[in-house]
């Protein structure tokens, strides 16, 4: 497999099984191996935990990790972390963990393919009206598509689909271009540049997971804050 092939534009057309039309590729391989590296690293973690003095180093790490996002979504939200949690600390830990995975050869980053960002994109898109739902009610969420008039139902409408095509196509871009930039110059120069672009290109997949994250979160947060903006206007 020649992985410095730039016609690969996306690890869908790395094939390793195909029987008709079924197809095995690296985006399915790749993806499904980070989920399961997901799961099995939380199950070996969480099952001795401690609230002793002296705690594992992984139950640290853990709590340090849990304990940043749940900053992180508060002061996005304002709200408590709660449920919020799960979801978008899910999002941030696959993103983050299938592109610092790069390190390891023969891998190829499942984000960098169109599908995976879409996948993660349409359950953000899902996400949000559910939490949406669960905050104001039914009607009070479908009331906010027509705010503040029932001529913005439309726009409304179309911005919550261009908001979903955003993020699948941000994601997916950077870390593709990301990707070829490294093998141009690893092409051009392999004695020079291997070690800062594999550095460079971790900073870029950091930086994208926890861009995706805060945006899947401000997106959820938006419509319970027009409730609590409603609320502190109408209150004396």
């Amino acid at each position: 497999m020649d992985f410095m092939n730039l016609k690969q534009i996306s690890p869908d057309q790395v094939v390793f099984l195909e029987w008709g039309f079924f197809q095995i590729n690296a985006t399915i391989v790749f993806t499904w191996g980070v989920i399961a590296l997901l799961v099995i690293g939380s199950w070996l973690i969480t099952r001795n935990l401690t609230t002793g003095t002296r705690i594992p180093r992984w139950q640290n790490l853990l709590e340090i990790v849990v304990d940043y996002m749940q900053k992180e979504i508060r002061q996005i939200s304002q709200q408590q972390a709660g449920t919020y949690l799960y979801f978008v600390g899910t999002l941030f830990l696959f993103i983050i963990v299938s592109n610092l995975l790069a390190v390891i050869p023969g891998y190829i980053v499942p984000t960098a393919s169109l599908s995976t960002t879409t996948g993660l994109a349409i359950c953000v898109f899902i996400a949000v009206p559910i939490y949406g739902i669960l905050n104001r009610g039914f009607l009070g969420y479908l009331h906010q598509y027509i705010e503040p008039t029932p001529f913005m139902l439309l726009f409304n409408i179309l911005g919550e689909l261009s908001r979903t095509l955003a993020l699948a196509v941000r994601l997916f871009g950077n870390m593709m271009s990301g990707m070829k930039v490294v093998a141009i110059l690893l092409a051009l120069a392999p004695l020079f540049f291997p070690i800062l672009m594999h550095a460079l290109g971790l900073l870029t997949g950091v930086i994208q997971a926890y861009i995706f994250a805060v945006l899947a979160m401000v997106y959820i947060a938006s419509g319970t804050r027009v409730r609590r903006e409603k609320e502190r206007k109408s209150s004396p």
